[in-house]
């Protein structure tokens, strides 16, 4: 075995151990999720959906479920259009510091987000806003721009902008001509910045958990609470459905767009 082919079963053997370790844990809830024993072991002693019954029977996970994901979609589609109208002044705008604004919008990836959820509530109880719904949109929206932002502005790296004039010599209006030509051609951008964006929102908790109160809580930190409070395997099919339903979203997007096309953004 010459030296080059070493390095490639190297490379290989690498990938895929770290492939395990990361999917391991995964792998392991949803085995717990399946388990009868009323506490997280294994081998299970046998296999049983008691837990998944147990969770449609959950005290008040429906009204979490059902806010974590309106905040998530909301604040998504409000990152889309914002995102993108940033992404085109900073790809095509004249003006100075664009690579420093771009930084700027992409810095909340960067930084911690107790740092981040700490900043929006002094800034949100400054302004007066105290409904949790429009606090948590906000603060998400916060989280979610940077996905939008530089996924949109890379692949407008690859758009031509003439198209659009082409598009208005034709005859179309301003409105039409983006509408027709350039969100086809950066649909994989959408979508793929999108299912970033929705589940990171989804799965937000050091931001949330300054902008919440006891009636009103999302996902993360109602099961943070089922740890601290009542710790067994309906935790485990709660999590196994949030994997099956990050499943179904990429496969989904693989369907509409191609796995190879979303990883190019």
């Amino acid at each position: 075995m010459n030296s080059e082919k070493l390095w490639h079963f190297g490379s290989n053997l690498i990938l895929l151990l770290v492939a395990i370790f990361m999917l391991a844990p995964l792998v392991v809830v949803v085995m717990v999720s399946f388990s009868s024993s009323p506490v997280f072991n294994l081998p299970a002693p046998e296999w049983s959906l008691r837990w998944y019954s147990a969770l449609l029977h959950k005290d008040g996970l429906g009204a979490v479920l059902w806010l974590s994901v309106k905040v998530a979609l909301v604040s998504t589609l409000a990152a889309l259009v914002l995102g993108t109208l940033c992404a085109i002044a900073i790809a095509h705008g004249r003006f100075r510091g664009r690579d420093a604004l771009l930084a700027f919008l992409v810095s909340p990836l960067m930084m911690p987000g107790l740092v981040i959820g700490v900043a929006l509530l002094q800034v949100l109880r400054e302004v007066g806003l105290r409904d949790v719904l429009g606090a948590l949109i906000i603060g998400h929206i916060v989280i979610t721009l940077p996905y939008i932002t530089r996924t949109v502005h890379a692949s407008l790296a690859l758009f031509d902008m003439r198209l659009i004039e082409a598009a208005r010599t034709l005859g179309l209006s301003p409105a039409r001509a983006v509408l027709q030509v350039m969100v086809p051609s950066l649909a994989p951008a959408f979508l793929t910045s999108g299912l970033f964006a929705f589940l990171a929102s989804m799965d937000n908790y050091p931001i949330s958990i300054f902008l919440t109160d006891a009636r009103n809580k999302t996902l993360p930190i109602e099961i943070l609470r089922y740890l601290e409070e009542s710790p067994d395997p309906t935790i485990a099919a709660l999590s196994a459905g949030l994997i099956l339903f990050a499943i179904i979203v990429l496969f989904l997007a693989e369907r509409m767009v191609g796995m190879r096309r979303l990883a190019q953004f």
